[in-house]
């Protein structure tokens, strides 16, 4: 026995409640009694209930029943026939008493009898009608906002109209959640298209967001500005990628973790032992070189998608023993090999220059001006480019050239012959 003295929580909470009276275990066969204060004001009769607002906790208690049993529920709702004006409007469940004990399966019984056709009325406005009318309102709501959304990915303080869908929606999830909602409206929510983790609902927006970031660019290795479909998938990918950002639940955060990875099985870089940014930028190597450019032709100021691959490359060349042993495997498996050490400058006789103003400093400019024109088609680097020759050694060619144009007086006539073969005019117009 319970005695329901308050209902302000939640309808489900009082769902809850009736569901803890009626468990009992199998085949226990005992019979469940929920007390429900009426409190009448002084000026009301009995017989006012289809007006008193004072019934109020007997409707909502009768709605949480028709929860766990909506026939019998309705069954009060059909007036009995061949029985006298005054009864207890309400058919009986359950075996009958014993001789000498007290009527108990009434599934409504009131402290005096009552009109069972007045209360087959009352339950027929108050509690069916009511019910079904507020089902009906939602779904239509929610039918108007899924043809203008799309979708039913509704805020909880989003008004239809006048209608609270947001909070109507929260509702019926929460009771699908308990297994309180009929499969017949079930099927109706789903045929509109809800979704009834809301989690889940924004990891696959966000997820599909990433596969369109894959699709253009080949990695998962998102810098954290990135964005895709108007979704922040940089930061959503940080994220996830820290401990814990898959969610709580170790099963859902397996299922997401593989979703990521067949994307992108280096979604997460850390993992491997490296860095996002070294993972990104080993991505647009292995694709520049997929789309045919030689090894030798990424140097520094080579780009794919904004990044410096060229400088990155050359980086890797010159740490090379720093990198972990699956790094340098990677590298290798695309033709990239430890940067020689450098070869010392032998000691100059006396008198010979050291400025780079030689005849060698000269033919190593042309041969990297040279490289850079048959890379590039022609053209001039700029005043920064660093070109980077095939002996791994690093050559500023942008300021050579401006070098060569301050000192053209001093030079040879085969000199500024083989500037201007290469394209440079000042070269071609010198005296």
């Amino acid at each position: 026995m319970i005695v329901l003295r308050a209902q302000k929580g939640p309808a489900v909470d009082i769902v809850q409640a009736i569901g803890r009276a009626l468990r009992q275990k199998p085949g226990e066969g005992k019979m469940a009694t929920l007390i429900v204060p009426v409190f009448l004001r002084a000026d009301e009769d009995p017989e006012d209930i289809l007006t008193s607002k004072s019934y109020g906790p007997l409707i909502r208690v009768l709605n949480g029943l028709r929860a766990h049993d909506e026939r019998a529920v309705e069954m009060l709702a059909i007036p009995q026939e061949n029985q006298k004006r005054e009864i207890q409007p309400s058919r009986t469940i359950g075996k009958p008493p014993a001789e000498g004990e007290a009527e108990s399966r009434l599934l409504l019984r009131f402290a005096a009898p009552r009109d069972p056709a007045l209360i087959a009325k009352w339950i027929n406005y108050q509690v069916l009608n009511t019910e079904r009318q507020d089902w009906r309102r939602g779904l239509e709501a929610a039918l108007r906002y899924q043809e203008r959304e799309g979708g039913l990915e509704v805020p909880y303080d989003h008004v239809e109209g006048a209608y609270p869908l947001g909070r109507w929606l929260s509702d019926q999830r929460r009771a699908f959640r308990a297994g309180q909602m009929s499969g017949e409206r079930a099927a109706e929510l789903e045929a509109l298209g809800i979704v009834w983790d809301t989690a889940d609902a924004g990891f696959e927006r966000n997820l599909g967001a990433a596969r369109a970031y894959h699709a253009q660019h080949g990695t998962l290795a998102a810098p954290r500005h990135a964005t895709a479909l108007d979704v922040a998938v940089g930061q959503w990918l940080t994220n996830v990628r820290r401990p814990g950002g898959l969610g709580n639940d170790p099963v859902r955060a397996e299922r997401r973790a593989a979703a990521l990875a067949a994307i992108d099985e280096d979604w997460n870089p850390a993992e491997r032992g490296w860095t996002v940014d070294w993972q990104r930028h080993h991505a647009y190597l292995a694709q520049l070189l997929a789309e045919g450019a030689r090894l030798s032709a990424i140097v520094p100021g080579v780009t794919r998608h904004g990044e410096d691959v060229g400088r990155w490359l050359a980086t890797q060349r010159r740490d090379f023993d720093r990198l972990t042993e699956e790094q340098q495997t990677r590298l290798a498996d695309l033709g990239v090999k430890k940067a020689p050490r450098a070869r010392q400058t032998p000691a100059k006789a006396p008198g010979v220059s050291t400025s780079g103003r030689g005849p060698a400093a000269f033919q190593t400019g042309v041969q990297a001006l040279a490289q850079y024109r048959e890379r590039e088609g022609g053209g001039l680097p700029g005043r920064g480019h660093v070109e980077e020759l095939p002996d791994g050694t690093a050559h500023r060619t942008g300021v050579w050239i401006v070098n060569q144009k301050q000192r053209r007086d001093r030079l040879h006539a085969d000199q500024l012959a083989a500037l201007a073969a290469l394209g440079i005019d000042w070269a071609a117009k010198a005296p």
